[in-house]
């Protein structure tokens, strides 16, 4: 049995030609850039109300450490508390990042921060438990930035 095709027909498509459109956006976007600036200057200047509204930032310290390992390496995941040296219990706590470091802003002033590596549920890749050697007293005396090292042994 002879099965018939149809044979699909082809459409025609036509389009403007592009040398018409060509020639108007010529004029027609330095013009338009134009008046889009013109109009936009006025909201580009700082306004004198917008900058009263905003808060100041406070001054602050910076204390930033590394906490390294046995090996001289720098280690990830390490809890790190800061306690004011009159204070008992720690103020903050954070914990290091890939590359075993790690930034706390403390209040700009005269102040003792006591600096120290909490390991009591850290579980080290081999297995083999670490020791924090010392806790490490940063003086601050203004806005600073204070760079410390924690080391660690097994």
């Amino acid at each position: 049995m002879k099965m018939k095709t149809r044979k699909k027909k082809a459409k025609t498509v036509t389009s403007p030609r592009a040398g018409h459109f060509v020639s108007a956006a010529r004029w027609f976007s330095p013009a338009i850039l134009f008046i889009l600036l013109f109009l936009s200057a006025p909201s580009l200047r700082c306004q004198p109300g917008v900058q009263k509204k905003l808060k100041p930032e406070k001054p602050y310290a910076l204390i930033v450490g590394t906490v390294w390992g046995p090996d001289d390496r720098p280690v990830y995941g390490v809890k790190v508390k800061i306690r004011r040296s009159q204070d008992k219990k720690p103020k903050w706590e954070l914990y290091t990042n890939h590359i075993g470091e790690f930034a706390q802003r403390v209040p700009a002033g005269k102040a003792d921060y006591v600096v120290w590596a909490d390991l009591k549920d850290f579980k080290p890749a081999d297995g083999k438990p670490l020791h924090p050697v010392q806790e490490v007293t940063v003086h601050v005396d203004n806005d600073e930035r204070l760079d410390i090292g924690l080391h660690l042994n097994r």
